[in-house]
């Protein structure tokens, strides 16, 4: 009885020393930077292009029109804050994103935000979870994030708090490892097509989606497609395969992959109207289709590189199909 008890002692000694380390230890990225961004109209021009065609931060913090292919964002809502992202679309917990409008934002500093968008660490020193893919942004030119931050600073405030993020356990405890330094790159020039069409697709955060991805991490192929997410109605919706594959994007030109997109900002297009139950996507053609040509053009040339990966994607499963 004394030896059990012994090493039950022990383990949770162990288990609370555990705990305690990863709570203060990590996430293992310095304080925030000391700036001040100068809000210049070159850089608004910028910041907003990159925040609703590029990065999409109008995307995740807006509240979506489902009953519209493709989820636009409800006019009104952009900045607002207020998707939820939860079990039921695979999600370890239950997460929120924020209001990033001067009424959400506005009592962080430059630096506080910058550290936030490039490594994933909140302004009281907590991660946020990677819907958001910090990651990606960490990897970009400061001076693209510094102009994102100023076109926040100049939207208009919106009034809206919403529900604190709850990560399940143990993802509360694996959600603190995950935040890394911030090792920016400068914008290749666009002469260097290639180049330039990588910085632009990891700062669109293609492959989050369009590769399998777990705890934080990518696996398997490089933009083989095939990830899952689940609907609330139950139908399974998985990426598409965007390598130069047979089953991926090899036939493809790259003007059939600019009108792909330009279709959705075209003067004859409708929006369709999505019943319950009926074929939804996640991926938000309107406003990848506000991309510049030449930038979507960059993009399909740097797709065009990578390796082949033979990975046929059945893209939907309604709920009735399971």
């Amino acid at each position: 009885m004394k030896k059990t008890a012994y090493i039950l002692i022990v383990l949770i000694i162990i288990l609370v020393g555990g705990y305690s380390y990863i709570q203060l230890a990590f996430p293992k990225v310095g304080p925030a930077p000391e700036m001040l961004i100068e809000i210049t109209p070159e850089r608004i021009e910028r910041g907003e292009y990159l925040a609703y065609n590029v990065m999409l931060c109008m995307d995740c913090h807006a509240v979506r029109d489902w009953s519209v292919y493709g989820g636009p964002p409800t006019p009104g809502t952009e900045g607002a804050g207020g998707d939820r992202f939860d079990q039921s679309m695979g999600f370890p917990g239950e997460f929120y994103s924020r209001n990033i409008t001067p009424a959400g934002i506005g009592d962080w500093t430059d630096g506080e935000i910058y550290r936030l968008l490039t490594t994933g660490v909140k302004k009281d020193g907590d991660p946020i979870f990677p819907v958001m893919p910090y990651l990606n942004y960490g990897k970009m030119d400061p001076e693209d994030i510094k102009s994102v931050i100023a076109f926040l600073r100049t939207m208009e405030p919106i009034q809206a708090s919403h529900p604190e993020s709850k990560p399940d356990f143990p993802f509360n405890l694996i959600l603190r490892t995950l935040p890394q330094e911030a090792t920016p790159m400068p914008i290749p020039p666009k002469e260097d097509q290639i180049a330039y069409g990588e910085y632009l697709l990891n700062a669109a955060a293609c492959a989050d989606c369009h590769t399998n991805f777990e705890k934080g991490k990518y696996v398997g192929d490089f933009l083989a497609g095939g990830r899952v997410f689940q609907s609330p109605d139950g139908s399974i919706l998985r990426s598409s395969n965007l390598t130069p594959h047979e089953t991926g994007l090899k036939n493809w030109t790259s003007k059939m992959f600019v009108e792909r997109f330009k279709i959705f900002v075209d003067s004859t297009y409708i929006p369709q109207a999505v019943k319950p139950g009926e074929f939804q996507t996640i991926m938000p053609w309107a406003m990848y289709a506000g991309m510049k040509t030449e930038d979507l053009e960059a993009i399909f040339a740097y797709i065009q590189t990578i390796e082949p990966s033979d990975n046929f994607v059945e893209k939907y499963i309604p709920a009735s199909g399971k």
